[in-house]
């Protein structure tokens, strides 16, 4: 049996790679969407990130922390046209073999001064 860490890491390089639709095998019909404006269910969630910038930006991952039924991302969203994009940070809830819930933080990546440590 595939573990959560494995299903995320495995999709995600998918998503990454342009394949949207890997989605559809990877969410459950009810998944839950926790993220401000995003709607929740299958459908409505892909065709939600199929018109998003997302679907077309860069995604460069930066580390992966698996607990239980839990499983974080953190990566950095580079989009088409540029510029020093977004660090985010993706937590996936696991449930029976398939994505349940999803919740993110995203914060724009600042001038390279303002963080003398780096964002990633």
């Amino acid at each position: 049996m595939t573990s959560g860490k494995e299903l995320i890491m495995s999709g995600f390089a998918e998503f990454a790679a342009g394949n949207i639709e890997v989605l559809q095998t990877l969410l459950r019909e009810d998944f839950i969407e926790h993220s401000p404006g995003n709607p929740s269910g299958r459908r409505a969630f892909i065709d939600f990130i199929t018109d998003s910038p997302l679907a077309t930006s860069r995604l460069e991952l930066k580390r992966v922390v698996a607990e239980g039924d839990l499983v974080v991302m953190h990566y950095h969203l580079i989009p088409r046209e540029g510029g020093r994009g977004l660090a985010v940070v993706d937590f996936w809830r696991v449930e029976d073999g398939l994505i349940a819930e999803h919740w993110d933080v995203v914060q724009p990546v600042p001038e390279p001064a303002e963080v003398p440590h780096g964002m990633f």
